[in-house]
């Protein structure tokens, strides 16, 4: 016996165990890296087509084994291409000394929880770049990393402010052209690039600045204020679905539903009005 958990014929010992919890540990880390993203469903879709693979093979049939095991011989070389990104971002998070950040953070007292995020800046910021026809793209984290986009512009980690935001989008300044990335109730960067959508049925009149919101929104679950140049509208985008021509009543309501998970019934019209007299 080689073991504590003897089957029949198999024989669990501990050094199965250990090897079933790390693989269980790697499979969660996997799955809260893809987590928010299109590339978990990417994910899901080649799990699905590899249980198939082997369905297939063990029914015996042949031809359909022979054509589905071509394309599983390629199956890590397509995955490298298709999870470039998110792999490069699990490398970089495992050469990441986050217990010495840690140790450090205790060490001077400070606490590594983060306090919730007030929309109250990010609301007045936008109407007064409104007023002003001035455009602006604030992109919101939420369980989706956007520290790669983050890495394409100027990094900041600043707090928030209204003064601080009307500085960035002020037309002269250097930061101004690109997105702001705010992540664990911080200013994580400015000048950052984000991926344009191509979707044919986004209308023709809305652009760049919007088209760039909605990529963002199709590949991971960020929230987007956009306050467009042309018009001074303020739109927020989600899930690919663009709100547009919102009053400041609504963002606000919307931003505490999507960001701070506030009630929805916040949104009734007697709620709203009540914000807009406020």
């Amino acid at each position: 016996m080689s073991g504590p958990f003897p089957i029949n014929f198999l024989h669990f010992g501990w050094i199965d165990a250990a090897d079933v919890l790390l693989v269980t540990v790697l499979l969660y880390q996997l799955y809260k890296l893809l987590r928010g993203s299109v590339a978990l469903n990417v994910a899901l879709g080649l799990v699905s087509f590899y249980l198939l693979y082997l369905v297939v093979k063990a029914t015996g049939m042949e031809l359909l084994t022979k054509i589905l095991g071509q394309f599983m011989s390629v199956g890590v070389l397509a995955s490298i291409i298709l999870f470039q990104q998110e792999i490069r971002r699990f490398l970089l998070s495992v050469g990441k000394a986050t217990t010495l950040e840690r140790v450090r953070g205790w060490a001077r007292g400070r606490s590594l929880e983060v306090e919730p995020m007030s929309v109250g800046p990010f609301v007045e910021a936008a109407k007064s770049l409104s007023n002003k026809y001035t455009g602006a793209l604030i992109c919101f984290a939420q369980a989706s990393d956007l520290t790669a986009f983050a890495e394409s512009g100027d990094r900041l980690d600043a707090e928030i402010s209204k003064r601080l935001l009307l500085s960035i989008f002020n037309k002269t300044s250097p930061l101004h052209d690109g997105a702001v990335i705010v992540a664990n109730g911080r200013l994580l960067a400015a000048r950052c690039i984000l991926p344009v959508s191509e979707n044919p049925d986004v209308p023709a009149s809305l652009g760049l600045r919007h088209r760039a919101a909605i990529g963002l929104s199709e590949v991971t679950d960020a929230v987007v204020l956009v306050v467009s140049e042309e018009t001074g509208a303020m739109s927020l985008v989600y899930h690919g679905e663009v709100y547009r021509n919102l009053a400041t009543a609504e963002l606000r309501i919307r931003l505490n539903e999507w960001l701070l998970k506030a009630p929805s019934a916040s949104s009734s019209p007697a709620a709203l009005s009540a914000e807009a007299a406020a």
